[in-house]
Order: C-alpha cells, then structure tokens, then sequence
C-alpha cells in the first residue's frame, strides 16, 4: 500500500512563488527592458549586446532628396595594377552595389569625410574577394567608394554596378582622376 503524498505547504508554496517572481525581475530588467526599450539600468543590455535590438522609429523607410542615379564601369587591372572609385554621397544618402571580378581582388571600401585632413579615410570594408555586393548609408558626407588591386600575375577585369543617392563619381588611377557624372534613372526608363 502507498502512502498518499502530502501537500505542499503554505510555506513552500509562497518560497516558489517568491523564487518565480524573482527571477522574472531579474530576466525583466537585465535583458527584456534592454531589447525592447532601450532602457538599460544595470548596463547588461550593453555588455550582452541587447540595445540593438530595440529601435525607435521606422528603420525600412527613408526619404531622399536627390535623384536616383545609376552606374556601371568597368576596369581591366594589370597585375599589381589599381583602382580606386568613389561616389560623393551626402549623410544618411544610400548606395547598392554589386561588383564582380574575373581574378582576386583586393579591396577596401572606405569614405573620405568633408573637411577632413588629406590622407584621411575610413575604411569600413576589406580583404581580398572575386565579388561584392550589398547596400551602404554614408554615416557622413564625402567621398565614399573602393580601392583595389590585382595581386596576381594575370589580369583581372572588375565591373561595378551600383544605384543610389550620389551626385558624380571619380576614378583615381596612377597619380591621375577622372569625374564622371553617373546617369540619373529616370533618364534610363524614358522611350
């Protein structure tokens, strides 16, 4: 015969609810209020990376003033030969792009801010790739674009394509630049 169990008591009963309550508090306050919020009280959303989740505003919609632009070039790159090509593109201005090679590059994908001294650039991207493709905001207005270099004995031709919020280009080439005005898009679409 078995003996019936007994009942949890009072006691024990208000200890795990205690213990439940507790924990939803902490979970609350070090990784809820962070990710949904922005609120970070004890700085845990910073230290486990939580305070990204959470944004104001719409993300997937901004407005632009100036017009769509579209462009495509190509390079043919000696070996060791480079190229660098830029887009002036104003704070918060878009670009996609998609560049393709026949060989190994290697590239850099920087900006060179208004204002700033000569030399000075940030790079945001680099290594050593036969493509690349994705979409850029400028964090500032400038001269923003990629630098590369065939490293091989063989050479190498490299298509750019991009679409976005830029108002000219600029090919730097062995000591020399070229401005080009890339085509707006509604230029493209009209008969």
């Amino acid at each position: 015969m078995t003996k019936p169990s007994a009942s949890p008591s009072v006691k024990s009963i208000v200890l795990a609810t205690s213990g439940a309550l507790l924990v939803a508090l902490i979970i609350l306050i070090t990784v809820v209020l962070p990710a949904e919020y922005q609120l970070d009280p004890l700085g845990t959303g910073k230290v486990l990376g939580l305070m990204s989740l959470s944004r104001e505003g719409p993300v997937a919609l901004t407005s632009e003033d100036a017009a769509f632009q579209v462009d495509a070039v190509t390079f043919e790159l000696a070996s060791f030969e480079s190229v660098e090509y830029k887009y002036r593109l104003e704070q918060g201005a878009s670009l996609l792009f998609d560049w393709r090679a026949s060989g190994e590059l290697v590239y850099d994908l920087h900006a060179e801010p208004d204002g700033a001294d000569a030399g000075y650039a940030e790079s945001f991207a680099a290594g050593k790739a036969e493509a690349g493709r994705g979409s850029y905001v400028a964090q500032f207005p400038g001269i923003h674009g990629w630098f590369w270099e065939n490293p091989g004995p063989q050479p190498v031709t490299l298509t750019l394509t991009t679409a976005g919020f830029y108002s000219g280009a600029t090919e730097f080439r062995a000591g020399w630049e070229t401005a080009r005005q890339p085509e707006e898009a509604a230029s493209r679409m009209s008969p």
